[in-house]
């Protein structure tokens, strides 16, 4: 059994950890991200276009890229604000405790979120596990409704107030679960280094 004084350190550690990935997670994925970003993240094809997203003409000069190439560069740009806000606030909150997380703990841990983030946010694998869990009808059921300058009604799968966002989120939260733990683990085990 862990020392009791280990065991408050850990046990502090991760409630911080927990508290900082679960609570910046809806920051940065609402108001780091930006709105282009959002809505390019999931886009799969082999449409040429440019890198603001208009269609490539045949005989255009521009550098043109698919829409698939376009979809993981979006979602990379999330991924990149989203692990700087993310490993600021860490160092900035433990320190602020009096607290080093050593650099190996704090990058395995960022590493984690950001892989799992990237991947869960092409929507691919997140579709891929609905089906699995049996939620593609409450993804179907709960869609958003959206309405345009000129009245029309549309409705959307994935963006706000959709099943699709929800799960999202509690995947990404779910996983934060499990990088605080292991960021934890590598900060408090015996023989770690400062």
């Amino acid at each position: 059994m862990p020392r009791p004084n280990l065991t408050t350190e850990r046990l502090a550690l991760f409630g911080t950890l927990l508290a900082t990935f679960g609570e910046l997670h809806p920051a940065c994925d609402h108001w780091v991200q930006g709105s282009k970003t959002a809505s390019r993240k999931r886009l799969y094809g082999e449409d040429l276009v440019h890198a603001d997203g208009t269609p490539a003409a045949p005989d255009t000069t521009r550098p043109t890229m698919t829409t698939s190439a376009l979809g993981r560069r979006a979602v990379a740009c999330h991924v990149a604000s989203y692990t700087a806000v993310q490993l600021g606030a860490t160092i900035a909150i433990t320190r602020a405790f009096g607290y080093r997380v050593t650099p190996t703990a704090l990058l395995v841990g960022a590493a984690i979120n950001a892989g799992t983030h990237a991947a869960i946010d092409r929507g691919a694998l997140l579709l891929w596990l609905a089906k699995r869990t049996g939620k593609t009808g409450y993804i179907e059921h709960c869609q958003a409704v959206r309405l345009d300058d000129e009245g029309k009604v549309s409705k959307e799968l994935t963006g706000p107030g959709s099943s699709w966002m929800e799960l999202d989120a509690a995947l990404h939260r779910a996983i934060g679960v499990g990088a605080a733990a292991v960021t934890t683990y590598l900060a408090t085990r015996p023989g770690r280094r400062r």
